[in-house]
């Protein structure tokens, strides 16, 4: 048992990304020269992060010890789990093990970045185990949204941590076997040291319906709605969700498009794995959708969380090339709006509404998270020591907290760890003892980290106030001014009707300029600055506005 367990070392748990919040999940296992990390995610940007594509967690404490690091270890393919993967094994180029559907996911991926050659990566079975320096790493079957889900058991020197990944107990998955709460059970009698478990629903009681319950439904509205095109939104790697859709389009002879590339590439590789069954001549390419009545059709698509480049965004403002939304048509949202997701989720609701359209966004969803009965239900089963909720906003890991205090845990053995925290542990005892670097690094475009907060500080005033450029042209011999200056303004005013005040704002640049020509002023800086806080002043007095003011100096 864990109480016997007299390790010279502790085990060290480091929480990198992912707490706090909804993504970015990847937390390293220390123990002495061995370090595991179990997940790698990315998360979305939030509203202020101006043009940035991704958000993926700063690894310097793995850089820094990467002769210790023994691999990446993928609990599922669900993006804040894997989407960092390929930007992360630039870096830090450890092998990478995984279930069958995850790793074909993360294939996908790294085939993207080049990183097929360099990278070692291999499949393990549920049940399997994996030896990494001083630790063994099960598999063990859970239910989640996506197929080959994995809880793991590390086991280390200084006891057993038990890590739920994210799940939900179903005992009629659409595809594969029930969660294994037997191995639960029996990795429990041998003693837990730790239980990380998933936090997403802790604040909803009771237990998280069937995916197949979703299946009935989707019978019901197809029913009711022969005389209609039916087009459904929802998340691209939920592959279950994906065959039911499929099930009843094939009960009610429609024929299927798949729509939206990570959609594709996801259907795409459950095929390959055959872990999606998809009756013949059932799908059919985009371009014969014209081909058949709209009736006889349904289109399974990306976009129910209102992203502005997904697919059914696309349709419902007319800019997809092939697909545009009329009255006869039925929108179905089989998902929740992701945590912040509302506002956009709304408006591509509204603007589908507005074309006519009948859209349904109720009882089409079920979740893949576990809610309080199924987190009390392993909690009970694997009896660990110390309980450390991971995998959601705070107030998630909160009130799993508040949840496994009634089953006998106490305040002093629960720990809501932050992002960087070092937790260490064995069967003597558990306590933070310090804190890593961790971080946002943000992706744009070719660019991973080069965009810091004076970048977007400068973005976030761009998108507010505008620019104005003041240019002028000044002969590098005599210091006078030769030419200038010329305004250049973008999203500050309506040039065309605003001449008088065009006009005052190029008089304050050229007297300040002119007055420090006059003053024999060379430094350049200078220059920029006083004009800059001449021309600023005058614009907050007389419009209350911020723009970027950009002094644009030619020596001539």
């Amino acid at each position: 048992m864990y109480s016997d367990i007299k390790a010279a070392s502790k085990l060290k748990i480091i929480p990198l990304g992912g707490l706090e919040q909804i993504g970015m999940n990847i937390t390293a296992f220390e123990y002495e020269d061995s370090i595991i990390v179990v997940d790698c995610g990315l998360s979305f940007p939030d509203d202020d992060m101006l043009g940035i594509d991704l958000v993926i967690p700063d690894v310097t404490y793995l850089e820094e010890n990467i002769d210790k690091v023994k691999g990446f270890i993928i609990t599922h393919g669900h993006e804040d789990h894997i989407g960092a993967l390929p930007y992360v094994l630039k870096r830090v180029c450890v092998p990478v093990y995984a279930t069958r559907l995850t790793m074909g996911l993360i294939e996908r991926k790294l085939e993207e970045h080049d990183l097929s050659e360099s990278v070692r990566r291999k499949v393990i079975k549920f049940g399997q185990s994996v030896n990494l320096g001083e630790f063994r790493v099960e598999f063990i079957k859970t239910n989640h949204s996506i197929v080959d889900a994995a809880a793991l058991a590390i086991y280390s020197p200084a006891g057993i941590v038990v890590h739920t990944g994210d799940f939900k107990v179903d005992y009629t998955p659409v595809f594969g076997d029930a969660i294994d709460l037997q191995r639960f059970a029996e990795i429990g009698h041998k003693g837990v040291l730790a239980l990380m478990c998933d936090s997403t629903n802790a604040e909803r009681p009771g237990f998280t319906q069937s995916e197949k319950t979703v299946g009935k439904t989707f019978d019901t509205i197809f029913s009711e709605h022969a005389d209609r095109r039916i087009i459904v939104a929802t998340f691209a790697s939920n592959v279950d969700r994906v065959q039911q859709i499929i099930n009843s389009a094939y009960k009610f002879d429609r024929k299927v498009v798949i729509e939206g590339r990570s959609m594709n590439n996801v259907i795409e590789t459950a095929q390959n794995l055959e872990c999606i069954s998809i009756p013949d001549n059932t799908l059919i390419p985009i371009e014969l959708l014209k081909d058949y009545p709209d009736e006889k059709t349904v289109i399974i698509t990306t976009g129910s969380q209102g992203e502005s480049m997904a697919a059914l965004s696309r349709m419902a403002t007319d800019t997809h090339r092939k697909i545009s939304i009329t009255s006869k048509d039925l929108i179905i949202f089989s998902s929740h709006p992701i945590p912040g997701n509302e506002k956009p989720v709304t408006k591509t609701v509204n603007t589908l509404l507005a074309k006519g359209a009948e859209v349904i966004f109720q009882d089409v969803h079920v979740s893949g998270h576990a809610c309080q009965e199924e987190i009390k239900l392993i909690y009970t089963l694997v009896r660990p020591r110390f309980s450390i909720p991971v995998h959601g906003e705070y107030k998630h890991l909160m009130a799993q907290a508040n949840l496994v205090k009634e089953l006998g845990i106490s305040d002093e053995n629960i720990f809501i760890l932050n992002s960087g925290d070092v937790l260490e542990l064995n069967g003597e005892g558990a306590e933070v003892t310090g804190k890593v670097q961790v971080g946002d690094v943000l992706v744009d475009g070719l660019g991973i980290g080069d965009i810091g907060n004076a970048v977007l500080r400068d973005r976030q005033i761009l998108s507010e106030n505008g620019i104005i450029m003041a240019v002028m042209a000044i002969d590098s011999a005599s210091g006078a001014l030769l030419s200038g200056p010329e305004l250049v303004t973008r999203g500050f005013i309506y040039v065309k009707e605003s001449d008088a005040i065009m006009d005052e704002m190029r008089e304050i640049v050229q007297l300040a300029a002119e007055r420090l020509t006059d003053k024999g002023v060379r430094d350049y800086n200078k220059f920029r600055s006083v004009i800059r806080d001449e021309l600023g002043s005058y614009i907050w007095k007389s419009m209350n506005r911020r723009p970027m003011i950009l002094p644009v100096i030619l020596e001539v």
